[in-house]
């Protein structure tokens, strides 16, 4: 199961963004996963707490965003929704298409927690988006 990989490459990516805004940790996690992606989204969301305990993104929730597939026509210009196994122009049906969206996976947004300023001495954390 590679998505457990994945997952732990997610969390070393999260990981990196709470140090950089010196947060406590994470709260929410999104990610946008594409069709094609080559990732399965509820393997990934099974392997996400097996790779997050006894981090800072142990408690945070993991939203996975699905992505459609979009392709760019190289004959006629145009952009449409396509099916997974059926990659054409929706406008004109050629076949001569390019991938705009439905391979990504992306970290999209990550909910921080940090220690709130104005009670320095204070456990309370506040909610950051980032």
């Amino acid at each position: 199961m590679h998505e457990l990989a994945v997952a732990q490459a997610l969390i070393e990516q999260v990981e990196g963004v709470i140090r950089q805004h010196h947060a406590e940790r994470a709260s929410r996690i999104r990610v946008r996963i594409g069709p094609l992606a080559g990732v399965v989204p509820e393997l990934l969301a099974s392997a996400f707490p097996l790779a997050a305990a006894g981090s800072r993104m142990a408690h945070a929730a993991l939203d996975l965003v699905d992505a459609p597939i979009t392709v760019r026509c190289q004959t006629c210009g145009a952009e449409s929704e396509a099916a997974i196994n059926r990659l054409v122009c929706a406008a004109c049906g050629d076949w001569h298409t390019q991938i705009v969206s439905g391979d990504e996976l992306l970290l999209e947004s990550v909910e921080l927690e940090t220690t709130s300023a104005l009670a320095p001495n204070s456990s309370s954390l506040a909610p950051k988006h980032v």
